[in-house]
């Protein structure tokens, strides 16, 4: 058993030869399912890499870190707006910006 992003994972062992050996006698029908799944395979293992890097990556992001901090908080206080609250709040900041302009 092995650890993987935080999850149990047994590790079969497989001998690649066998593998090969089994890839060797597919149908034909079946060749392009199989190296479907093989490209599923591999850019499973990349996006898994890749979120990985990210959340490293944000885990050291001070400005980022901050921002979901103020966000919880918003929340937290009911600082929250819908589609429509937000529309007006910024329709209004405008208008205070352009009367601001205009003096």
């Amino acid at each position: 058993m092995v650890l993987a992003n935080n999850k149990a994972v047994f590790k079969m062992s497989v001998n690649r030869e066998e593998l090969k050996r089994l890839i060797d006698f597919i149908h034909e029908e079946d060749t392009a399912e199989v190296y479907d799944f093989i490209g599923y395979l591999n850019m499973k293992r990349e996006r898994e890499a890749i979120d990985q890097m990210d959340l490293e990556l944000f885990s050291k992001d001070k400005e980022l870190i901050r921002q979901v901090q103020k966000s919880r908080e918003d929340r937290a206080n009911g600082r929250i707006y819908d589609q429509e609250k937000g529309l007006k709040y910024l329709k209004n900041k405008i208008k205070e910006f352009e009367s601001e302009q205009n003096l």
